[in-house]
């Protein structure tokens, strides 16, 4: 059996996953939660197998950092084995996935996903087995790391700064933007500031 702790703010988007759920044989609700803290204080106690874990709360932690602390073992109190967390999104470029995924996530599922695909992932979490999509999240967030200074470049460019333009906004030199694009370039493998911008996007790094 499949123990599975839901974790999201919105009261229906619960009631709708267990309804779901509810259904099938190997899988058992556990609890619902409407806050990313509740979560990390019931790991202990209730010792699921999954965690479905929502990325936005309207206060307090945020689904990220929850994922963190759950996946590093703080929340089981000496529990072995913490639960494989599969991340609730509505949008697949949200750059918050990517910390969640660096945070230990196992998958991600975007929340208008079909009942089949979500009891898959849930299953596919459960036997360790990432959805192809977070693999490959993982891989780029692995292979191409942003620092903040970069991002605040990149953000920047997006929205159609020149290289002067950022030069004063961010206190640079011209020459320091340019050595943080010819950086950026190389760790997104871009070929232009546009398609940095467009690989930055797809990959959830930096929001339309």
């Amino acid at each position: 059996m499949i123990r599975v702790l839901i974790v999201d703010d919105h009261p229906v988007v619960r009631a709708g996953l267990r309804a779901v759920l509810s259904s099938e044989p190997d899988i058992e609700v556990v609890a619902d939660l409407g806050e990313a803290s509740a979560a990390i204080d019931a790991i202990a106690t209730l010792r699921p197998d999954v965690v479905l874990m929502d990325l936005q709360f309207p206060t307090g932690m945020q689904g990220a950092e929850a994922t963190g602390l759950i996946r590093s073992g703080a929340a089981a109190q000496g529990w072995v084995a913490p639960p494989a967390v599969l991340i609730l999104t509505n949008y697949d470029s949200d750059r918050d996935i990517v910390r969640a995924i660096d945070a230990g996530a196992t998958s991600y599922l975007l929340k208008d996903a079909p009942p089949d695909v979500l009891v898959a992932a849930i299953r596919s979490a459960a036997a360790g087995d990432p959805v192809r999509g977070a693999v490959l999240l993982a891989e780029r967030a692995e292979l191409a790391p942003l620092s903040r200074r970069e991002l605040e470049v990149l953000e920047l460019v997006a929205a159609g700064e020149s290289n002067r333009a950022i030069a004063a906004a961010l206190h640079l030199s011209e020459a320091t933007v340019k050595s943080h694009l010819a950086r950026i370039n190389h760790r997104l493998g871009a070929t232009s500031r546009t398609d940095a911008v467009a690989r930055a996007r797809e990959w959830g790094v930096l929001r339309d």
